[in-house]
């Protein structure tokens, strides 16, 4: 088993090479209809599986299309990663779609959301502040 520090080394630079293949690498169509990026990688601690996280922007057909493409370009990204990434054994790789900045932007929309509902509810609480005022003044 590796080290925790070697692991996170060993996905950094699978990080980086998966990245510039994905910009000049990867000529496979697919791969250029949405706009992706590696956003984590994990690798396991024998270093023989690597779980890719990508965020795709675009349609969900671009991104099925795109995950079809990267699905299939995975064969040929194990290959570059073996030639780059000197380890005794290339790890297993694996491309998972990574949802995370979508659910930030939908709950970034629903708080957003909440919070105009809250100010549009503000006259009310106005009126309950006046009758408040009044309430005190005939206690006086």
């Amino acid at each position: 088993m590796a080290t925790d520090r070697r692991v996170s080394r060993v996905a950094a630079l699978i990080q980086r090479e998966v990245s510039q293949l994905l910009q000049n690498g990867i000529k496979d169509d697919r791969v250029g209809s949405g706009m992706v990026s590696v956003t984590d990688v994990n690798v396991s601690g024998d270093l023989q599986h690597a779980k890719i996280f990508v965020s795709i922007y675009g349609t969900p057909e671009a991104k099925a299309e795109t995950m079809a493409g990267l699905k299939a370009a995975t064969g040929y990204v194990r290959r570059e990663i073996g030639q780059r990434v000197r380890l005794r054994r290339t790890p297993e790789v694996v491309f998972m779609e990574d949802k995370s900045l979508e659910r930030g932007d939908r709950i970034i929309t629903l708080l957003n959301q909440i919070n105009q509902d809250r100010h549009d509810d503000d006259p009310i609480e106005e009126d309950n502040e006046k009758d408040y005022a009044v309430s005190a003044e005939e206690e006086d």
